[in-house]
């Protein structure tokens, strides 16, 4: 190992036992060389972004073993990148993550960049909501796109909010956005959202059996749900009316179960926007749209006993 020298010594000699050891890249890179460069730049402290001739570096024996060590645990133990940097990048935003949270990636970040048109007019969005909040990415970022905003930051699980909180203290956001625990909606006061938004867990028992071993390390209660992973999906769907304003859009992530819930509710009239990065598994419903449905549903409950929308 005391060959490797410089910084572009470790990147390359990193990429190729990563790419030896057949890892998963999808949390943050996907590809061994980006993996590589950025555990090794985490380690170094340096930026991502740091010049050509910086990599030329030579490195000290305490900063190679450093990142030696950052290496092999990544290989040995499959633990996602930035489990072991403590930070992820969503919508252009830093983020502090541990295995409390999911690692940020929902194709919603394109979304909030797009500050949500055309969808809907971003200068009427004054309440948010972030269902299953988890690191809090989605609704900080939502409250650094849109300033004139105020956000809330929903999860059930105390140790999630506890990096949620400290996220939203790292982007000074304390004054417009706020933390409740609640099992989705039953903790809430009687608010109305211009937006609801959510990744909520989605992976059904078949799917979650395939996944690479890297995502046995984010929290179980944020992956799986039962039901073909429509769970949870279901009960937004039917509180989300109850919560919306006029006008207002619930946008929910549910990945590969987008089959199961378009066989379970034919009838709703879902939005599945296309992402120009990457992405899909992204419903819009609109409050009008929510509320139609439900009405034809309660009709139809009367008539043919249905007991489960």
């Amino acid at each position: 190992m005391q060959s490797l020298t410089s910084i572009e010594d470790l990147i390359r000699w990193g990429a190729s036992r990563f790419a030896e050891a057949g890892l998963f890249f999808g949390h943050g890179t996907d590809n061994a060389l980006d993996e590589a460069a950025a555990l090794v730049l985490h380690a170094l402290h340096l930026p991502s972004d740091l010049p050509a001739g910086w990599f030329s570096s030579r490195v000290t024996s305490v900063e190679r073993k450093r990142i030696l060590d950052l290496i092999q645990r990544r290989i040995e133990l499959r633990i996602p990148l930035p489990y072991l940097t403590g930070e992820a990048w969503f919508a252009g935003l830093r983020f502090d993550v541990n295995e409390h949270v999911l690692i940020p990636r929902s194709p919603i970040a394109e979304l909030i960049e797009n500050r949500f048109t055309p969808w809907i007019d971003p200068t009427r969005v004054a309440r948010i909501l972030d269902l299953c909040c988890g690191s809090g990415c989605i609704g900080i970022a939502a409250a650094a796109y849109l300033p004139e905003s105020r956000v809330d930051l929903v999860d059930i699980s105390a140790d999630a909010l506890q990096v949620a909180q400290n996220n939203v203290v790292t982007h000074r956001l304390q004054e417009r956005v706020e933390i409740c625990r609640s099992d989705l909606f039953e903790a809430l006061p009687a608010e109305k959202y211009d937006l609801i938004l959510s990744n909520p867990p989605y992976v059904g028992a078949q799917e979650m059996a395939t996944l690479p071993e890297e995502y046995r390390h984010e929290p179980d209660l944020a992956l799986r749900a039962n039901d073909d992973g429509l769970e949870v999906v279901k009960r937004l769907v039917k509180q989300a009316p109850n919560f919306l304003a006029p006008r207002g859009i619930l946008i929910v992530e549910v990945g590969n179960s987008a089959a199961s819930l378009l066989e379970r509710y034919p009838d709703m009239p879902f939005v599945w926007p296309e992402f120009e990065h990457g992405g899909e598994g992204v419903f819009l419903l609109s409050a009008e749209d929510l509320a139609e449905y439900a009405h034809r549903f309660n009709h139809r409950t009367v008539r043919e006993g249905v007991d489960d929308q």
